[in-house]
């Protein structure tokens, strides 16, 4: 299966999670391709096989400067995504308890609107927790593909 990874990020680290996503996943035999959302417009989900949102939240709840444009786009354009099965990791730090991940949560609530199949829950890696969020991505997307396989076999 394919996966398309697009990435929001400020430092990085949304970035180092998708790399390790993608070995992952193409550990367990998957095509997989990181994309920047830096120049990505709504047309990228024209792309074959399924998605994964992976940002951070910057600022006061916001979604990263590299994704703004994009989340803009989508919002704008409002590209009918029935049938995509997207799914969503999204990284935060509960300090900031009013806006806690609300970048990832920003985006499923857009692509919840398009018509997209959002699949598995949203993951909301607390940075504050103790614990990795390659880490813990990876293991969030390999029971995530584990769920998106039976349904793109069906489409």
């Amino acid at each position: 299966m394919q996966v398309s990874i697009l990435v929001g990020t400020m430092t990085g680290t949304a970035e180092l999670v998708a790399g390790d996503i993608k070995k992952a996943l193409e550990g367990k035999g998957h095509a997989v391709e990181i994309l920047l959302m830096d120049n990505l417009k709504s047309d990228v989900f024209q792309r074959p096989g399924a998605f994964l949102i992976c940002t951070s939240t910057y600022g006061q709840g916001d979604v990263p400067d590299n994704a703004r444009d994009f989340l803009a786009d989508l919002r704008t354009a409002r590209p009918d995504l029935t049938g995509k099965l997207v799914g969503i990791v999204g990284l935060g730090d509960s300090t900031y308890q009013d806006t806690f991940n609300h970048g990832g949560r920003q985006f499923e609530e857009t692509l919840a609107s398009l018509n997209a199949s959002l699949v598995g829950e949203r993951m909301q890696h607390n940075a504050s927790g103790g614990s990795l969020p390659e880490e813990d991505g990876v293991a969030w997307a390999l029971d995530w593909v584990e769920q998106v396989e039976p349904l793109a076999q069906a489409a």
